[in-house]
């Protein structure tokens, strides 16, 4: 029988994870790339970290929602764009955008200098999965909107209007 004191001792574990700027799996789309930092596995679904680099005058995502998860923008370069039902706010490098579930948004590069930004999930709702599916997607010769419709929904994104959705993409 075990006695009180193992009852009041914590079991430390070592599962730090360091992520080196420049390490982490690259998913290139275009000038366009998004780097996995912390994945849902690593974290035990608890969040999910990325980094996300826009081209100029670049779409990260149309006006969405999520109902089971908050996302958070973290500026690192640039002046991200993020579209709040309210109209755009502009996030200048430094400012941190934080997204509550069930709270439409949007972002976009809308200047002619890369953003790069991190882009945390929270819970991680194995995200990562929606960015390889968009990978595919969206380099694609012809973009299937029914398909990219399910994946946004499989990964708990609601676009607010379905007939906008499509990112406005160039030569791929």
């Amino acid at each position: 029988m075990k006695n009180e004191t193992d009852f009041l001792s914590d079991k430390l574990e070592n599962k730090a994870v360091l992520f080196a700027a420049g390490e982490g799996e690259v998913l290139s789309m275009g000038g366009n790339s998004i780097t996995l930092k912390i994945t849902s596995d690593i974290s035990n679904d608890q969040l999910g970290v990325y980094e996300i680099k826009l081209a100029p005058a670049t779409i990260g995502a149309r006006l969405h929602y999520h109902r089971f998860m908050d996302e958070t923008f973290i500026v690192r370069r640039g002046t991200l764009t993020v579209e709040l039902a309210d109209g755009p706010v502009l996030a200048h490098e430094g400012a941190v955008v934080y997204v509550p579930r069930m709270t439409p948004h949007g972002f976009s590069n809308q200047s002619d200098e890369e953003v790069i930004i991190n882009l945390i999930f929270n819970p991680g709702q194995q995200r990562e999965g929606f960015f390889y599916g968009l990978k595919s997607i969206l380099t694609e010769p012809v973009i299937d909107a029914a398909k990219y419709l399910k994946l946004y929904q499989k990964y708990d994104s609601f676009p607010v209007d379905i007939q906008n959705m499509l990112p406005e993409t160039g030569p791929r």
